[in-house]
């Protein structure tokens, strides 16, 4: 301003006009910038432009539906949803085929777990936590009034297990938290199995106390007399016991309890209707989890699925015991088996829509098989297969955002290559549409578990890197995924954990083979034991990656044994290996990411669940830090109100922005 005009203005007028076009201004550059919200702890991120997140918000909003329990009586079930405006997902009830849901929970927490009262469905229980913390705690919702009774302790975890058969009983599952009334960590756990009546919640009582934490109940015996329990020691050992419902008493009969006896996986399932055999479901007879039948008498084994080279995931059998559905994992693909429950033959598969089974489940009353399926064209739907004539019938129907063209979405291709061992190592690939020419960037998404596997489905969000950002997507399931065989599995154990991390190093020689993809533009991301993973290829593969997002990841493995929750810490230092042994200390102290995090040199997003239970908050802090003192560009969010990951639509859409703004600052550019 010139000083012929601020003389004739005058200082107090100039200030007035300052102090009214100031305000003005910040609105404006506010109006242009989506803030995080309350819950939301946002470092080096930069500002995130409202006018992306007006861009790519049709693809927050993609809605299926999960099927959870059928009704005993009527044709109607329980499923689970997130409708439109909601943050988090919902029980609702569903009366008929292609009916309007009816909004049975409503929390600032989300609800997928519930059952109906077994003999009149007059009421539902369900589990909840709080902020992400999977305490779970149980309640009944009374279906004609809508008021929700809490049954039961919160120094506790719970879960729901199964009903009893004749009465309105319930069978549960209970670990005490980690935090005793001197606040600090208990040196051992129990299970404590009880059996509650919702409606006479303070009666529950206490049927057997068993050492550790991998108790869990597969189903009563049709006269209510036992309970079939599976115990997890490890991805690769489970035992299948039996609880006497009047002693308490319990008894060990998969492996039997003789020296020298097998150790492989035993799951327990459903009685027969005569209470003399139960199904089971075992890789005692060779790589592969069969679906079996034991008889209780006898101590033998039949094997159903003994010609299927693939791993039995779920069975169901049907009410009177003629029918036998089975969810078999091929190569990454959920696929629907029907076996007869008298002779033990598989039946004719039945026709299906494209995509993998999530979910099947028998009515109790009718001859109908519920199942939800979801494939890359939508999210889940649910629909219902008549076991007497064979038709399929569609229960919901998937919402898609205006202007997204769900069936464009292309198809998950399984690709192979070698690793450094000769180790054939597979994965699911999706790449962009054919408007994308030359060779594209590549996203490697790496699943967590360890055990868990990248399967065919709905890639959700992920479809807008693919089909609006041109990023090919490769999901690999490196050794010591599940679904292809206990061998492969055990192949990370211990002192092989960084043979996994290897498996991406022959992932990478991999692409620079491929025509149509740029081995010079590839980002490594995962969530849980897939964060460690993209920690670890940042320290051995700096130079082959254009940046890494690590989402609620463990960054030192001793921090993360001692710091995880009470109930998990076995498991996991069967997985891992036990830091209190000093060789395998130093070893798991050498490996972890947080002493390798000089080698972090490409930027690294870290994304973080305040609340996370299995990977304490303080493994993505201790990482943060450490990586920041090699000047390397690091974006942190942190969310005071999540657990292990994002659960509420608010805090994931702010995710999403800022994965997107990252993704072109790092592999766009």
């Amino acid at each position: 301003m010139n000083k012929p005009l601020r003389s004739l203005l005058g200082q107090p007028v100039l200030a007035g006009l300052l102090s009214l076009l100031l305000p003005l201004a910040t609105q404006a550059q506010d109006a242009a910038v989506l803030k995080p919200n309350a819950n939301l702890v946002a470092q080096g991120i930069p500002d995130i432009p409202a006018q992306l997140a007006e861009q790519v918000g049709r693809y927050t909003d993609f809605r299926g539906h999960s099927f959870v329990d059928w009704h005993p009586q009527k044709r109607e079930m329980l499923i689970s949803h997130r409708k439109a405006g909601a943050n988090t997902v919902q029980l609702y009830l569903l009366r008929s085929p292609m009916a309007e849901p009816e909004q049975l929970t409503d929390s600032a927490d989300t609800v997928r777990q519930g059952s109906f009262e077994p003999i009149s469905g007059k009421y539902v229980v369900f589990e909840r936590s709080s902020g992400g913390n999977e305490a779970n705690q149980l309640y009944r919702l009374d279906l004609a009034t809508k008021e929700v009774t809490l049954l039961t302790d919160p120094a506790e975890r719970h879960d729901l297990q199964a009903w009893l058969h004749k009465s309105s009983r319930l069978l549960t599952t209970s670990v005490p938290l980690d935090k005793t009334a001197q606040g600090g960590s208990r040196a051992s756990v129990d299970t404590i199995i009880r059996l509650m009546d919702p409606l006479e919640p303070k009666a529950v009582r206490t049927l057997a106390t068993l050492p550790g934490g991998g108790w869990g109940v597969g189903a009563a015996s049709r006269d209510d007399k036992q309970v079939a329990l599976t115990r997890y020691l490890s991805a690769n050992e489970s035992e299948v016991w039996l609880l006497d419902l009047a002693s308490g008493k319990t008894r060990q009969v998969l492996p039997a309890p003789t020296a020298g006896a097998i150790k492989a996986s035993h799951f327990a399932g459903g009685f027969t209707t005569d209470n003399k055999g139960l199904y089971v479901v075992s890789d005692r007879a060779g790589e592969f989890r069969e679906l079996m039948r034991y008889d209780l008498a006898k101590g033998s084994l039949q094997r159903l699925t003994r010609h299927i080279p693939w791993d039995v995931d779920n069975a169901s059998l049907s009410h009177d015991g003629r029918l036998v559905a089975a969810q078999l994992n091929v190569d990454g693909r959920n696929e629907l088996r029907l076996f007869d429950g008298k002779t033990l033959k598989e039946l004719p598969a039945p026709a299906l829509p494209e995509g993998s089974v999530s979910s099947a489940l028998f009515h109790p009353r009718a001859k109908e098989l519920a199942l939800a399926t979801n494939g890359s064209k939508g999210p889940s739907q649910i629909y219902t297969l008549s076991t007497a004539g064979g038709k399929l019938e569609q229960w919901t129907q998937a919402y898609a955002p205006p202007g997204v063209d769900m069936s464009s979405f292309p198809p998950q291709q399984i690709v192979r290559w070698k690793s450094f061992d000769g180790q054939t190592i597979s994965g699911l690939l999706s790449t962009p549409p054919a408007r994308f020419t030359g060779k594209r960037p590549v996203m490697v998404l790496i699943h967590g578990g360890p055990e868990g596997q990248a399967t065919v489905g709905f890639l959700n969000r992920y479809n807008y890197y693919v089909n609006e950002l041109g990023i090919a997507l490769l999901q690999p399931n490196v050794r010591g995924s599940s679904g292809y065989g206990k061998t492969f599995l055990s192949l990370d154990d211990g002192y092989k954990r960084e043979d996994s991390v290897k498996d991406i190093g022959a992932l990478f020689d991999w692409i620079a083979t491929q025509p149509n993809l740029d081995a010079s533009r590839v980002l490594v991301t995962g969530g849980s034991y897939g964060g460690y993973m993209s920690l670890a290829v940042s320290t051995h593969y700096a130079d082959r990656i254009a940046g890494a997002i690590d989402v609620v990841g463990i960054s030192n493995f001793v921090s993360f044994l001692q710091n995880t929750e009470s109930y998990r810490r076995d498991l996991r230092r069967v997985e891992y290996g036990d830091e209190r042994d000093p060789a395998m200390r130093a070893f798991l102290e050498k490996i972890s990411p947080l002493n390798n995090a000089g080698k972090i040199t490409k930027p690294l997003f870290v994304v973080q669940g305040k609340n996370d239970p299995r990977v304490p908050f303080t493994e993505a802090e201790q990482i943060v830090a450490k990586a920041r003192e090699n000047k390397t560009p690091v974006w942190y969010l942190r969310a005071e109100n999540e657990g292990h990951g994002f659960a509420r639509k608010e805090n994931a859409d702010f995710q999403f922005y800022a994965t997107i703004l990252f993704l072109q600052q790092t592999l766009l550019k």
